[in-house]
């Protein structure tokens, strides 16, 4: 059964949030909110954890296209390349928001991604989903949670997110109702902005 813990986004609970980290670091797998719809996520470096994100979401690991949420810009040069100065631009009028960036993937990405030539970078404006990265100490991985229902893309109700997920998850932090309209995703590893998937985020940045 998954522990329901209710957060406020203005002011979270640290001791709530210490918890919720403890979990994480004991290879468990949380639903929390962003700026834009739920996620679902765990410690980036945990690969039993990032093994059940995948199975969960029904996809091979080696194959799955999760983002990693980061607490600000500073996370960047850990898994991403050096960037110019006209990226960095464009990501620091853009962040904190709504907001997915592709860019050229290091070495130091952990080993189930060294594959991958890339990562997509989520830095939310919701201070429960940095506040958990801060408290943890490394970024968090984000996989939208989709809903059933051909109407209804994502569930926004944090309630009925527990409903389905009560026995598949460990934490549903309820952080208020979420969005429906998922992340802008753009492209920078050409250098050049390219959008993959217009989303809440303002394209005119």
């Amino acid at each position: 059964m998954a522990e329901f813990i209710k957060l406020y986004e203005e002011n979270p609970s640290p001791k709530e949030i210490k918890k919720i980290v403890e979990v994480l670091r004991d290879g468990g797998v949380i639903i929390y909110p962003t700026d834009t719809v739920y996620g679902m996520g765990c410690d980036i470096t945990n690969n039993r954890a990032l093994e059940r994100v995948a199975q969960l979401k029904g996809v091979k690991l080696d194959k799955a296209n999760f983002s990693f949420i980061c607490e600000d810009l500073s996370n960047l040069s850990d898994y991403a390349r050096q960037i110019n100065s006209a990226t960095f631009k464009v990501l620091k009028r853009a962040l904190p928001g709504p907001y997915t960036f592709i860019l050229q993937g290091n070495n130091n990405l952990p080993t189930v991604f060294k594959k991958k030539k890339t990562v997509g970078i989520r830095i939310p404006d919701n201070k429960i989903a940095r506040a958990i990265v801060s408290e943890l100490g490394n970024p968090i991985i984000s996989t939208s949670i989709y809903d059933e229902d051909e109407v209804v893309e994502y569930t926004t109700d944090p309630e009925l997110i527990l409903e389905k997920w009560d026995k598949l998850v460990d934490i549903v932090i309820d952080g208020g109702y979420g969005g429906n309209i998922p992340s802008t995703v753009i492209d920078l590893t050409s250098g050049e902005p390219i959008l993959v998937r217009e989303g809440k985020g303002d394209l005119t940045i």
